[in-house]
């Protein structure tokens, strides 16, 4: 069955997931320019370095299942690193972004992906971004030695299909089917099962 996935406006109905996705990388890689495109359409040639984290919310759907995406920018400078550490908890998806035009932030990619993985509190679907492919003529990362995406939108669906698709792998994996077992002293029958 073919997943539609379109992101729909603020409303009254409940959501039937809740899903946190978090933005790493070191700074100036343009994280922020990817959560303003994705949430409010919009990029600033201008935009300011991150301080902290900064966090916007945006509802998807896909096969008319509501999910809110929670979504945190965190600031890649070396001095706010304990703090992005924090938003590792608990998280659902991972962009770790890197400037296509700056081979150092690609080069740092293991130190993103080791780091997330030393944090015990998250088992988070990852996925690595290239940034800034209006400067291609710019380019210092090779295609051969990393693939791109074509856009932002498709990287959230992308990420939020994998995590949601997880979510019920493994929501299947732990309900157990019903069992009714007779006890021939006690004459009835007793329903055993998940609670």
């Amino acid at each position: 069955m073919m997943e539609s996935f379109k992101k729909i406006d603020f409303s009254e109905t409940p959501c039937d997931f809740n899903f946190k996705l978090i933005l790493i990388g070191r700074g100036a890689v343009g994280k922020t320019n990817i959560l303003t495109k994705f949430c409010d359409n919009q990029f600033s040639e201008n935009s300011q370095t991150t301080i902290g984290v900064e966090y916007k919310t945006q509802i998807v759907e896909i096969n008319n299942k509501k999910i809110k995406l929670q979504i945190w920018d965190t600031a890649g400078q070396e001095r706010y690193q304990s703090m992005t550490k924090l938003f590792y908890r608990n998280s659902d998806g991972v962009f770790i972004v890197y400037d296509i035009t700056n081979p150092e932030s690609f080069n740092k990619l293991d130190y993103w992906i080791k780091d997330l993985k030393s944090q015990e509190q998250t088992n988070a679907m990852l996925m690595i971004l290239g940034n800034k492919c209006d400067l291609e003529d710019k380019r210092k990362i090779s295609k051969e030695k990393a693939k791109e995406g074509t856009n932002i939108e498709e990287a959230f669906e992308a990420l939020t299909k994998e995590i949601l698709n997880n979510f019920e792998k493994k929501k299947e994996n732990t309900q157990t089917d019903s069992i009714i077992i007779s006890s021939p002293n006690l004459n009835r029958k007793t329903k055993a099962g998940c609670c």
